[in-house]
């Protein structure tokens, strides 16, 4: 199998202890060139996950190959998905990367099933599948492979640069399916992103990807998500950004303001008690106990950014009032913001899943 090949450091009798849940793990090793990342590898049960039938997301299955990631973006909102495990929504879920060796070959079975049929598969919903293990791994191009040979159409949510070592594959899967690819790029600071967002690729690095993924024919989408209050929402950051991600090529531009869930919150608020104290008085006065900003604040966001968006050309394409999606095209996660750039209020409902629930989804 796939992963006996890999080269190790140290291979682990001593998994974690709340891996022992996990009736599926093979081994947990640790390798040259991922100092302080411990691999667990897990033989998958499934691939696909079904998005529960309550939710307002314009997709119905996931593939999650990665559960934790390395990029280690201190707001991300899968953090607390760790703690299922008896593994913290900090620095485990950070550094204990759970694997599902055999997805791809999972994914094959699943999508030759008379009862599939054929619906938009998203990736990247959870955590990044183009993060620095896939490096090791290299589960995207029989994922892709697999999807394009069903006749599956498919996206693609990443903050990864190895994305450009899949355009040809990807390049030759729009021949048969709908592609849908979008880059993750929240800030234009660059010392802001070392700190925010340490294990992720420079900003002109992904900017770069947007231009070679274009330059092979792709349409490319730019999340700026999140805007984070008081440190990138400025007029100035906004409107620099946007004409970087133009010059890039991107085909349009989707945002969202910060959301901060129970267990996320707490970790975003260590990072600015070290490294930017002064604004995080104002973080507590506007976030409380809620996980969003006050719909003032996102009108707001909304107000400042959308004339931003369509004075360099980067709206939303138009959008089949049938299935919220572009025409000809699956439904893109880009397309189910409000008007303010955030959740509708069913999706955010449906998307407060139980530790337990979203376990279930990604295994």
């Amino acid at each position: 199998m796939r992963w006996q090949t890999q080269e190790l450091t140290t291979e682990r009798a001593d998994a974690l202890p709340g891996l022992a849940k996990l009736s599926n793990l093979v081994r947990s090793v640790q390798t040259p060139g991922f100092e302080g990342v411990t691999f667990h590898e897990v033989v998958a049960k499934s691939a696909l996950n079904k998005v529960g039938a309550s939710s307002a997301v314009p997709f119905t299955w996931t593939i999650n190959p990665y559960r934790g990631c390395s990029h280690a973006c201190v707001y991300c909102f899968a953090r607390t998905s760790h703690k299922y495990l008896e593994l913290d929504a900090g620095q485990d879920f950070d550094s204990q990367v759970i694997v599902k060796v055999n997805v791809a070959e999972v994914l094959q079975r699943e999508l030759a099933r008379k009862s599939w049929t054929r619906e938009p598969v998203a990736l990247g919903t959870n955590t990044d599948p183009y993060q620095r293990a896939e490096g090791k791994y290299k589960l995207m191009p029989g994922i892709i492979a697999a999807l394009a040979d069903s006749g599956t159409p498919f996206s693609i949510l990443t903050k990864g640069t190895l994305l450009r070592r899949d355009l040809p594959l990807l390049t030759e899967a729009t021949k048969t399916v709908d592609v849908d690819v979008a880059m993750s790029i929240a800030i234009f600071d660059d010392d802001l992103q070392k700190s925010v967002e340490p294990g992720t690729p420079s900003t002109a690095a992904r900017l770069a990807t947007v231009k070679a993924a274009r330059d092979a024919g792709l349409n490319v989408s730019v999340f700026m998500m999140p805007v984070l209050p008081f440190l990138t929402d400025s007029e100035e950051h906004l409107d620099s950004a946007l004409q970087r991600i133009k010059e890039a090529g991107a085909t349009s531009v989707t945002y969202s303001g910060l959301h901060l869930r129970p267990g996320v919150k707490e970790w975003y608020a260590q990072w600015l008690g070290r490294e930017r104290p002064e604004v995080l008085p104002r973080y507590r006065e506007m976030y409380g106990d809620d996980s969003y900003a006050p719909k003032e604040y996102r009108r707001w966001l909304a107000a400042r950014i959308k004339p931003l968006i369509a004075k360099h050309g980067l709206e939303r394409a138009e959008t089949d009032a049938n299935t919220g999606g572009a025409a000809s095209s699956p439904p893109r996660r880009a397309e189910f913001r409000d008007a303010n750039g955030e959740l509708p209020a069913r999706a955010t409902a449906s998307s407060n899943l139980t530790e337990r629930e979203l376990a279930a989804t990604l295994f």
